[in-house]
């Protein structure tokens, strides 16, 4: 499982050293690399394995609504499959950077079944966000029913 915060740069050609303990993650599975791919501002990082259970989440899915074709099309039109590389880097495509607006600061967030890229700048406002939508009563009740 994906968690924590690194802070990171992504260099000019687009490379991005992946943290140890996402290393290894990433290595028991069966490749070496992740399928990337964009949604909410940001990308999301999945090990081969967890984007297969994706993809056949999205295949089996008996309602074919115009959103959810919609978000099939962009979502895993938009995915790469990124691997590591000697130095335990992932080459980020240009389309993903430029959808992310990834330019040097970046922070690499664990999301337990996946990871996410975000722009440093990004992810200050992220954290704004987050803490607003936290002071909101409704907001409150969901996550005290996680017991937190």
């Amino acid at each position: 499982m994906f968690r924590g915060t690194s802070f990171h740069t992504i260099d000019s050609k687009g490379r991005i050293i992946i943290p140890a303990r996402f290393r290894d993650i990433i290595k028991n599975g069966d490749q070496d690399g992740v399928v990337v791919s964009r949604m909410d501002g940001t990308l999301y990082a999945y090990p081969s394995e967890e984007w297969r259970k994706i993809e056949n989440k999205i295949l089996s899915l008996a309602e074919k609504s115009d959103s959810m074709r919609r978000f099939r099309r962009i979502f895993i039109g938009a995915a790469f499959e990124c691997s590591c590389d000697r130095q335990d880097r992932i080459l980020v495509p240009p389309a993903l950077r430029q959808y992310a607006e990834l330019e040097k600061d970046i922070v690499l967030v664990g999301a337990l079944d996946h990871f996410e890229i975000w722009s440093l700048e990004k992810w200050n406002k992220e954290l704004e966000e987050m803490e607003n939508d936290n002071k909101k009563e409704d907001v409150r009740n969901e996550i005290a029913k996680l017991g937190i």
